[in-house]
C-alpha cells in the first residue's frame, strides 16, 4: 500500500502543474498579441519614415509659389572647384576675397576645405560664377578705384 504522503505530494505537483499552465497559457496568448502589435507599428513607422523623406525633398509649399515667393536655392559648394574657378579666372586669392567681401585667408581656409562660406558668401561665390574674366577685371578695377 502506498505511503499515504506520497500519494498527497503527487497530487499536489499536479495540481500545481496544471494551474500554472493555465496561467502561463494567458501569458504567451498575451505575448503574442503584442508581438504582432509591434510588427504592425513598426510596419507603420517605417511607412511614415518614408513619406517624411519624400516630403522633405519636395520644393517649398504651393501657398509661398502663389505669393510670388521664389523658393531659394541651394547653391552647392565645392573646395576644389572654388579654388579651379580663382585659377581660371587668374585671380590671386586677395583679389578673389575683395571680390567676396572677406580675406585672402578665408578664401585659402575655404579652398583647403577647413571652412565653409556661409549663405550670403554663397551668393556672391554664385554671382562670381557667372561672371567672365573681362567683367572680373572690371569689378576689381571698381573696387580698387573705391578704395
Amino acid at each position: 500500500m502506498p505511503n499515504i504522503a506520497s500519494v498527497l505530494k503527487e497530487e499536489i505537483a499536479r495540481l500545481a502543474r496544471k494551474e500554472v499552465r493555465g496561467e502561463v497559457e494567458g501569458l504567451k496568448k498575451a505575448s503574442a498579441q503584442y508581438r504582432t502589435d509591434l510588427s504592425s507599428l513598426k510596419k507603420r513607422v517605417a511607412t511614415l519614415e518614408k513619406q517624411v523623406a519624400r516630403l522633405a525633398g519636395r520644393p517649398a509649399a504651393k501657398g509661398a509659389e502663389a505669393a510670388g515667393e521664389e523658393a531659394p536655392t541651394r547653391t552647392r559648394f565645392s573646395a576644389k572647384g572654388l579654388a579651379t574657378h580663382r585659377s581660371r579666372l587668374g585671380l590671386t586669392a586677395a583679389d578673389m576675397g575683395a571680390l567676396l567681401g572677406v580675406s585672402a585667408q578665408t578664401v585659402y581656409n575655404w579652398e583647403a576645405g577647413k571652412a565653409k562660406p556661409r549663405k550670403q558668401q554663397l551668393a556672391a561665390i554664385a554671382n562670381l560664377r557667372t561672371l567672365g574674366k573681362r567683367k572680373v577685371k572690371a569689378e576689381l578695377e571698381k573696387l580698387k578705384a573705391q578704395a
